[in-house]
């Protein structure tokens, strides 16, 4: 799938919910639904700063494709890294560069997080985006 096509499948599921409280169950959920990250992965060098809470990522290139694992110590911060991985691996280095993700702000997540939420959503994405970059460079 695309990563719109991705994209489109959240949207349809947070517009289904009136309620921020569904949608923020929804998002715990979807945390909940991550496949782990292999502890060796689980270490300082893997941390994204930026984060208020720790969130480590992890990249791996195979194929063409980026794969990516993720967890985090806090729950919504854990659910927030679900959606992105669950958009962004898979997909090849220039999808993910030129991925716009807009279904973060179609859905409203942007409006109804903190400050410090909202920055550790940007350094999220910005830390995917490098590492595509990176595995862009080397292919």
């Amino acid at each position: 799938m695309t990563i719109q096509e991705i994209e489109s499948q959240i949207v349809d599921e947070f517009t289904a919910l009136d309620d921020w409280l569904d949608k923020y169950d929804l998002i715990l959920d979807m945390g909940k639904s991550l496949p782990p990250i292999d502890p060796k992965y689980k270490t300082d060098q893997f941390i994204i700063s930026g984060c208020q809470s720790k969130v480590w990522l992890h990249a791996e290139y195979r194929d063409g494709k980026v794969y990516f694992t993720a967890d985090s110590d806090a729950i919504i911060t854990k659910g927030i890294v679900s959606m992105l991985v669950s958009v962004l691996s898979g997909q090849t280095p220039d999808a993910i560069q030129s991925a716009d993700l807009n279904f973060i702000n179609r859905i409203g997540l942007n409006e109804h997080l903190s400050p410090t939420r909202s920055n550790g959503l940007a350094s999220m994405v910005k830390q995917m985006k490098l590492y595509a970059m990176v595995f862009k460079m080397k292919s």
